[in-house]
C-alpha cells in the first residue's frame, strides 16, 4: 500500500510544459503547416492577428524559426507576392537562416557580408511593403549584431526609431538592441545596462518592458560564465542575483510590470517568455514574494531561456516551485527549441 501511494505521488509530480509556443495553440498548428510545406495556415493566422503588434511580433518571431528549414515562406511569397504578410515573415526568415549560418560557423567566424546585406534588403523591402508593421524594424535589429563590428550608431539609431515610432514598446525589438550594446557582441556591461535602464524607466505601468534590466543581468552571467570555460564557479560572482541593486531593480520591475497590470488578467503566450526572466531572477535572489508571483501566473509554463544558463531548465523549474509551495499540476513535456535567436 505504501509503495502504491509513493507510486501515486511520483505520478502527480508536478512537470513543467516547455511549450515553445507557451499555449499559443493557433500558432502551433500554424507552425506545422510550416513545416509541411502548408503556408494557407500561416496567412489565415497573421490575417487574423492584424495590429496587436505584441502577439504578431511573438507568431512572427516563431513561425520563422519554423520556415527557416523549409521552403515553404519562398512557395507562399511566389504564390502571392503582393502580400505584405509574407514579406514580413520572409525576411525575419532570412534573419534566422542567417543566424543559424553563423551558429553552425562556430563562435569568432566571420559571416558572409554579403549574406547579412541579402536579409537587409529583405527586411527594408518588407518594411516597404508593410509600412505599419513592427517587425521588418525588429528583425533589422537582429541582424546587426552579425556585422563584423556592427552598424554606424546612427544607422541603428534611425532602425530603432522606426520601431518605436511603430510601437514604442515592443519588448522583442529592445532586447534585440541590448543584445547588441551587451559584451558578447558590440558593446560592454554597462552599455547594455544603461539601455536597459533607461528603457524600462519610461515603459508604462503594466508594461513588461523593465524585464530588459533581468534579461541584462542574465546576459552579463551568461558572458562571465562563457568566459570561464566551464573552469568551475567565477570567483566573486557568487552575489550576482542578489547584491542590493539587483534586488533592488527586480523589486521594481515587478511593481511596476506586475503591479500595473489589471487585476485576474491573465497571462498572454506572448508575455511567459519575459515572465520566466521575472521568476528565475527572483528565485535565484531569494525573494520569496516575487518568485511566488510570478510562478503563480505561469502556472505549468516554463521557457528554456533563461533556465538553461543556470543549469537544467526542467530540475530547476521543479525545485524552485516546489520550495516556494506553488501548487497546481503540471502539463505534458514538449521541446524547448526556439526561444529566438540569443
Amino acid at each position: 500500500m505504501a509503495a502504491l501511494r509513493r507510486r501515486s505521488a511520483r505520478q502527480a509530480r508536478f512537470v513543467p510544459d516547455f511549450d515553445p509556443d507557451f499555449g499559443d495553440r493557433a500558432l502551433t498548428e500554424a507552425r506545422h503547416d510550416m513545416v509541411i510545406g502548408r503556408w494557407q495556415g500561416v496567412r489565415d493566422l497573421l490575417r487574423a492577428t492584424g495590429d496587436d503588434w505584441t502577439r504578431r511580433t511573438h507568431r512572427l518571431r516563431l513561425l520563422s524559426h519554423a520556415a527557416a528549414g523549409s521552403s515553404t515562406v519562398e512557395a507562399w511569397w511566389a504564390a502571392e507576392p503582393g502580400n505584405p504578410d509574407a514579406a514580413v515573415l520572409r525576411a525575419a526568415t532570412e534573419v534566422v537562416r542567417v543566424f543559424d549560418a553563423a551558429i553552425a560557423a562556430g563562435r569568432g567566424s566571420t559571416v558572409d557580408r554579403g549574406r547579412v546585406d541579402a536579409s537587409v534588403d529583405a527586411c527594408l523591402a518588407a518594411a516597404d511593403a508593410a509600412p505599419a508593421d513592427p517587425m521588418p524594424w525588429v528583425s533589422l535589429l537582429s541582424v546587426a549584431r552579425l556585422y563584423e563590428g556592427g552598424v554606424q550608431r546612427r544607422q541603428l539609431r534611425h532602425w530603432f526609431d522606426e520601431l518605436r515610432r511603430r510601437d514604442p514598446y515592443n519588448t522583442e525589438g529592445h532586447t534585440q538592441v541590448l543584445r547588441y550594446w551587451s559584451a558578447r557582441w558590440h558593446g560592454t556591461h554597462g552599455a547594455m545596462y544603461d539601455f536597459a535602464r533607461d528603457a524600462a524607466g519610461v515603459a508604462p505601468p503594466g508594461s513588461p518592458l523593465p524585464i530588459l534590466v533581468q534579461i541584462a543581468r542574465v546576459e552579463e552571467y551568461r558572458y562571465v560564465v562563457d568566459g570561464a570555460l566551464g573552469r568551475g564557479p567565477v570567483r566573486g560572482f557568487d552575489q550576482h542575483w542578489k547584491h542590493e541593486l539587483a534586488v533592488t531593480e527586480l523589486r521594481r520591475t515587478h511593481a511596476r510590470w506586475i503591479g500595473g497590470r489589471e487585476p485576474g488578467r491573465p497571462v498572454a503566450p506572448e508575455e511567459v517568455a519575459e515572465l520566466n526572466y521575472l521568476a528565475h531572477a527572483a528565485c535565484y535572489a531569494g525573494q520569496v514574494e516575487i518568485a511566488r508571483d510570478a510562478m503563480t501566473l505561469l502556472g505549468a509554463r516554463a521557457a528554456w531561456v533563461p533556465w538553461v544558463y543556470t543549469g537544467e531548465p526542467e530540475e530547476q523549474f521543479v525545485r524552485f516551485r516546489e520550495g516556494l509551495g506553488v501548487g497546481g499540476a503540471g502539463g505534458a513535456r514538449t521541446s524547448g527549441a526556439e526561444q529566438g535567436a540569443g
